[in-house]
C-alpha cells in the first residue's frame, strides 16, 4: 500500500463561530505510530472525531485508509479500531464475557470468535483475571481489556484518544508494551496524548497542534533539536509544545 493511512488537506471544522480545526494538513504513513500533541482546546479530539466519521468536516479533504470517513463510515469502521477516553465495557460482566459480547456484535461467532477472545486475553495479560467482574479491575486492567476489544476484528489502524489518561506509572508502561507490540506487528496507531514521555517513547513522529493548526511535525528527537538553545541545551517535548504554543499566541493564531 502506497496510500497513507491518514491524509487531510485544508481540513476545517467549525462550531458556529468557533474554528476547532483550521486548515489542517496531516499525513500518517501506514505502519507508523503517530502522536497528536498540543494544549487543551487545540483541536486534537475534534480531529480524531472527524477521522472516525463521528463529525463531518466543514471543508477540506480527509481520507482514512483511502476512504472518506463520513461518506464511507461503515467501511472505515470495519478496518479501524477506536479507543476513546471512556470505554464501553459492561462492568458487571467478566472480562471474557465482555470480549465475547463484543465479538458477537462484530459478527465473530462460534469457534473463530472464541479463539480470538482467548488470543486477546492472553495477549493483554488478562488470562488469570478473565473470569472476574470488570467492576473489580484496576484502571490499567480496564484499559488493557478495552484495547483487546478494539483489536477483536484485526483492524489495520487503531485510533486512540489519551490511551493512558489517569493511569499510574506501572499501568501506563503495561499499555505502552502492548502498543509497541502493535507497532511491531505493522498496525498503524494514531494517538493523542498529554504525556510527553509517552510520545517520545512510542511515536515515530508527532504532530503538534496549536489553535487547530499543525504547528510542527517530525520525529520527537528532531523537534527537540529544533528548539535547542543555550537556555534549553537538552529540551524536552514539553519545551517544544510550550515554545510553539507561545509563538502561535504571539503571532495571533486563532
Amino acid at each position: 500500500m502506497t496510500t497513507p493511512a491518514v491524509r487531510t488537506l485544508g481540513l476545517r471544522r467549525r462550531f458556529g463561530r468557533v474554528v476547532a480545526i483550521d486548515d489542517l494538513d496531516l499525513e500518517v504513513a501506514r505502519g507508523e505510530v503517530f502522536g497528536l500533541l498540543g494544549p487543551n482546546g487545540a483541536g486534537k479530539t475534534t480531529t480524531i472525531q472527524v477521522l472516525m466519521g463521528h463529525l463531518a468536516r466543514t471543508s477540506g479533504e480527509v481520507e482514512v485508509l483511502g476512504l472518506d470517513p463520513w461518506r464511507q463510515a461503515r467501511e472505515v469502521r470495519a478496518r479501524t479500531g477506536v479507543m476513546m477516553q471512556r470505554n464501553g465495557l459492561d462492568r458487571f460482566l467478566t472480562g471474557r464475557e465482555n470480549l465475547r459480547l463484543f465479538a458477537r456484535l462484530l459478527g465473530l461467532w462460534g469457534s473463530d470468535g472464541r479463539r480470538r477472545v482467548e488470543q486477546l486475553l492472553a495477549w493483554s495479560g488478562l488470562g488469570e483475571a478473565a473470569d472476574r467482574l470488570v467492576v473489580g479491575y484496576s484502571g490499567g486492567m480496564e484499559r488493557r481489556l478495552d484495547l483487546a476489544v478494539t483489536l477483536l476484528h484485526r483492524p489495520e489502524m487503531v485510533i486512540m484518544d489519551e490511551p493512558t489518561l489517569g493511569l499510574d506509572v506501572t499501568a501506563r508502561r503495561q499499555v505502552w508494551d502492548l502498543l509497541l507490540e502493535l507497532k511491531r506487528s505493522g498496525v498503524t496507531v494514531l494517538l493523542t496524548t498529554h504525556y510527553l514521555d509517552e510520545a517520545a517513547r512510542l511515536c515515530d513522529r508527532v504532530g503538534i497542534i496549536v489553535a487547530g493548526r499543525l504547528a510542527a511535525c517530525g520525529a520527537p528527537e528532531d523537534l527537540k533539536r529544533s528548539v535547542a538553545d543555550d537556555e534549553h541545551a537538552e529540551p524536552s517535548l514539553d519545551d517544544v509544545v510550550i515554545r510553539l504554543a507561545g509563538t502561535a499566541v504571539a503571532g495571533g493564531a486563532r
